[in-house]
């Protein structure tokens, strides 16, 4: 009898401490109010282009502040031979959207579409680069990201590739977002920027005749005297991010620190070349994005 009292006084202290831990909305029943989504902050924002990396009212505050354009950079995951790894573009596309979006101005970058369009078949081959995804999932990919970005406010949305078979998606997204809002009073522009991808069309003129660097690769080629899927300007950019994604530390230890007849001389000197490409590139993509707003109609 004295236990089943004890355990009953027990029970009751218990409940009212617990009840009274609770704020008094929880305490009757109710959630607390959740903060609204415009109420002013609290603490500093950082220094950041990546939309993911900010907080919802630092993003509110950014757009508010005139940060309407978007990057949408699309990479992917590839075989790229014996010394690169897979994620090969979207390294290039971290390097290459943070130095875009800060010499534009005002611009922020998705986060990464690291898949691009494949063609699964039916064989299963072990060790095969990927994921990737069809043709179809990707197209409607981007084209919901354009929307939904558009929801979010930005006013000018631009498709960034840096692999070639992505092309596709991004003009399909890009024109049909454009066609959907054609009439819209809201303008919102949604572009493909197909002077990005500049491999061949100008990365490899610059290597061989503006820095004088006999690679033994034909320009417009995607594979050299090395027989890889992987050149100097790769290696460079990639380097800059991460010498470990070209297997640098390893590929010296092996005697093996070359590609396309061109020896490296040291992680300095590729670096170096790296600067150099990564400026070229994001000079003749803002210059493309600078001369498309000068067709713009003006609002």
């Amino acid at each position: 009898m004295r236990t089943s009292l004890l355990l009953a006084a027990l029970l009751a202290l218990g409940s009212t401490s617990a009840a009274a831990q609770q704020p008094p909305d929880a305490a009757a029943g109710q959630a607390p109010p959740r903060r609204p989504a415009n109420a002013p902050r609290t603490i500093e924002g950082v220094n950041t282009v990546w939309i993911e990396q900010l907080t919802q009212p630092e993003l509110r505050d950014m757009i508010r502040d005139g940060y309407t354009t978007v990057l949408v950079m699309t990479g992917g995951v590839e075989d790229n031979s014996a010394n690169l790894v897979l994620d090969k573009h979207n390294i290039n596309n971290r390097l290459h959207g943070e130095m875009i979006a800060r010499r534009l101005g005002k611009t922020l970058v998705a986060p990464l579409v690291t898949l691009e369009p494949g063609n699964a078949g039916s064989n299963i081959t072990p060790g095969r680069a990927g994921p990737m995804i069809s043709q179809a999932t990707y197209r409607a990919l981007l084209f919901d990201i354009g929307n939904f970005l558009r929801s979010m406010g930005f006013k000018e949305i631009y498709y960034l590739g840096d692999s070639g078979g992505n092309a596709g998606g991004m003009r399909f997204a890009a024109d049909s977002l454009t066609k959907l809002y054609a009439g819209d009073t809201a303008r919102v522009v949604f572009k493909h920027v197909a002077e990005y991808y500049n491999h061949t069309s100008h990365v490899q003129p610059f290597i061989q005749n503006e820095l004088k660097i006999p690679e033994q690769i034909r320009i417009g080629a995607s594979t050299g005297s090395s027989g890889l899927h992987e050149e100097l300007s790769i290696d460079a950019t990639m380097a800059l991010v991460d010498p470990v994604s070209i297997r640098y530390p390893q590929r010296v230890k092996a005697g093996e620190a070359e590609i396309n007849g061109v020896k490296f001389e040291s992680l300095e000197w590729l670096q170096d070349i790296g600067r150099k490409v990564a400026e070229l590139r994001t000079k003749l993509t803002v210059d493309a994005i600078t001369a498309y707003r000068a067709t713009l109609a003006k609002p």
